[in-house]
């Protein structure tokens, strides 16, 4: 969803916030279960910068990003409801869920947000759901729908390279940031949340582990963005024992430190500077078996540090035995 002018959004009203509220769509626990990938583009130039002057977003993006951590995580399905009473105003089903980087793709066409809903909440309020799972709509034109009507679930149909739900909320035709609906060319470092649309709090998170886990080679990041199984145990004679992180919002600049302890010594601990800013990425370490793993748990931890501050951290566990 490219915005066709910048100009444009500096005619959006003033003094919205409390005019509409948004509940949150998606079925999940944002932190855990899904995150904010991109904010709205706040630059009207050819730079990108979120509402709060942050990297996550890129050039005219008009919406909210919430994707889901792996593939997996989106054949498993995760409903999609509207964030407002409404009534469907368009819909689209029947773009398969493919990688707009995968040869296979098809031509969009014009269709960027794959398959998606419209939604009027009158008052020239407006949303619309994208990149929603092949056959998954479940609504059709002029559905009277509440909070709690499933819409559809997340998938990767459209231009898109990870599952995810675009949310874009207009009023009079024009694209609205729900964090700062009255400031939608400006940004800030600490924002005022009470000039959001969000009827609960809605956090601001620069980073996040996507998953991680514990394996015994390399791991592939095409396996790792489709969702690799846990590993919780492994043979003394397991050949390698490794660490990962795949991971959204890194900074250049930042550190992450991937480091496994065993029973009796630290098997690896690594402190990788991250080089460029990437919107999501992937990092392992590890170590060739020598003579056999002792027996017992095996403790990995992960944190990101930036400017001398951890951000965030996971913990892993899994035995020899």
């Amino acid at each position: 969803m490219i915005r066709a002018l910048a100009l444009t959004l500096t005619l959006a009203p003033a003094g919205m916030a409390g005019a509409f509220e948004l509940g949150f769509p998606v079925d999940c626990t944002l932190g855990e279960t899904c995150f904010i990938q991109n904010y709205f583009d706040h630059d009207t130039g050819p730079g990108m910068q979120d509402f709060t002057c942050g990297p996550l977003t890129y050039d005219g993006h008009d919406g909210t990003d919430i994707r889901l951590p792996t593939t997996a995580w989106m054949e498993a399905g995760v409903a999609i409801h509207p964030v407002a009473p409404g009534r469907v105003k368009g819909l689209r089903d029947g773009m398969p869920d493919i990688a707009k980087d995968d040869p296979a793709a098809p031509a969009l066409n014009g269709r960027d947000c794959g398959n998606g809903v419209v939604i009027d909440h009158g008052g020239g309020w407006e949303t619309q759901y994208c990149h929603m799972k092949f056959g998954t709509v479940t609504v059709k034109a002029g559905d009277q729908v509440g909070r709690k009507t499933v819409l559809g679930k997340i998938g990767l149909s459209g231009n898109t390279v990870f599952p995810h739900l675009h949310l874009a909320v207009r009023k009079n035709g024009v694209e609205v940031d729900p964090f700062t609906p009255d400031a939608p060319t400006t940004c800030s470092a600490a924002p005022d949340p009470t000039t959001d649309l969000w009827e609960d709090p809605i956090p601001y998170d620069s980073f996040g582990f996507l998953d991680a886990g514990i394996t015994d080679a390399a791991p592939d990041y095409a396996a790792v963005k489709a969702g690799l199984p846990p590993r919780l145990e492994f043979a003394p004679d397991t050949p390698a024992l490794v660490i990962w992180a795949f991971f959204f919002g890194a900074k250049a600049g930042d550190v992450l430190t991937l480091r496994l302890k065993g029973p009796e010594e630290t098997v690896v601990d690594q402190a990788v500077t991250i080089d460029r800013t990437q919107a999501q990425a992937m990092q392992f370490t590890g170590r060739k078996l020598r003579g056999s793993w002792p027996l017992g748990d095996y403790v990995g931890t992960l944190i990101l540090t930036r400017d001398g501050v951890a951000l965030e951290q996971r913990t892993l566990s899994a035995t020899v035995k």
